[in-house]
């Protein structure tokens, strides 16, 4: 995989996949705002679960800037996107003080090792 950093036995992560499709949600989320009927009816009509249909419902809402105190979409996966990135940072500059340490004692013999 380019731009992934795999360690040596370690598989690529595999999302889980999605119980309902995109166009269900859709549908489901812009069937309660257009009905005004309580989520768990919508939900029932369309044979999802309710607490499924209650997330999408908040997620949108978020995304219309109606629910400010709740992350955007895109704000949630730039928030992953960036967190991978820390990760991997994190985990080269560890490697890189332990080269510097390493060769500090081979070019230093003085250095106590």
């Amino acid at each position: 995989m380019p731009g992934s950093v795999l360690g040596e036995g370690d598989a690529p992560v595999m999302a889980r996949p999605r119980k309902y499709s995109d166009e269900l949600r859709e549908r489901a989320v812009r069937l309660y705002f257009e009905s005004e009927r309580p989520i768990a009816h919508v939900a029932r009509d369309l044979g999802i679960h309710k607490e499924a249909l209650r997330q999408w419902v908040r997620q949108a809402e978020a995304d219309q800037g109606r629910r400010p105190e709740l992350l955007t979409a895109n704000e949630r996966e730039e928030l992953k996107r960036l967190r991978k990135e820390v990760a991997e940072l994190r985990r080269a500059n560890a490697i890189l003080k332990d080269a510097s340490v390493y060769f500090a004692t081979e070019l230093d013999p003085t250095r106590r090792r």
